[in-house]
């Protein structure tokens, strides 16, 4: 177990070796208490995402799939087994140093964008910075951090959109924002839970195209859970789970259907 008085979050895109996976579980059970009984969830989970590799995360509903995805993102703990983020043993480090390490290390992409409607699409993109360098460093990085913004926005597409709020976008504007907010301060690790499940099929086509386009030219490793197995087939790797269990590929013998 990590040494939590001594072990360092890091500060770079590559903080860990180069041989070693940017994320590695291993036998990563949960369990939920439903009154006097115990809902298992997932299974002895092992699971690898390596360095610059996109992954789909692929299952039925109820599979598990977004358990372990909060597990893995750090977001909730395991019942049982080890993350390792970059090297780094995340949940046995303090709760302050494993934020400080999602922080640096994960951007995330929801579903349904996880935009605060009472600021607008530059203010999202920045949430992040405020709480990573608190509210002195921020201000002083503020104009520099503000432009930065901007210039990703812009380069998203949404230059006419800057200081719109939440409400006054689109579903696919506002995917880009979150896809920007995620990809902010260049995180090694992208994860994606349904991230064009909100959108038709046009608008979300063209969110893919920009994820993956980013995915690629960043050099990111990037982990999506999807329904869909066209999107899974533009992933590096499949990863199929039933019943809060990782499947071997000689097991999945009915692979999930492509949706219209």
């Amino acid at each position: 177990m990590t040494d939590t008085t001594t072990t360092s979050v890091g500060s770079g895109r590559h903080g860990g070796a180069e041989g070693t996976p940017i994320l590695r579980a291993r036998g990563i059970t949960k369990s939920f208490p439903i009154g006097d009984r115990r809902l298992d969830v997932l299974h002895g989970v092992d699971i690898d995402v390596g360095r610059s590799e996109s992954v789909a995360l692929i299952g039925t509903s109820g599979a598990g799939k977004s358990t372990l995805l909060h597990v893995l993102g750090l977001l909730d703990s395991p019942t049982t087994g080890t993350v390792e983020l970059d090297g780094v043993d995340a949940w046995a480090l303090s709760k302050e140093k494993r934020a400080s390490l999602r922080n640096l290390k994960i951007g995330f992409v929801f579903q349904f964008y996880h935009l605060l409607p009472e600021l607008d699409a530059v203010e999202n993109v920045l949430l992040p910075s405020m709480i990573r360098y608190g509210r002195g460093a921020y201000r002083r990085r503020k104009r520099e951090l503000d432009t930065r913004a901007r210039d990703l926005l812009i380069g998203f597409g949404l230059e006419e959109r800057l200081d719109h709020r939440p409400e006054q976008l689109s579903g696919g504007e506002r995917q880009r924002v979150a896809l920007a907010r995620a990809l902010f301060h260049d995180p090694p690790l992208l994860i994606a839970d349904e991230p064009t499940g909100n959108l038709d099929q046009a608008t979300g086509s063209q969110v893919l195209e920009l994820l993956f386009s980013e995915q690629k030219s960043r050099g990111l490793s990037l982990l999506m859970v999807t329904h869909d197995a066209r999107l899974a087939d533009r992933c590096d790797r499949t990863v199929y789970m039933r019943d809060g269990v990782v499947l071997d590929p000689s097991e999945v013998k009915d692979p999930l259907p492509v949706v219209p």
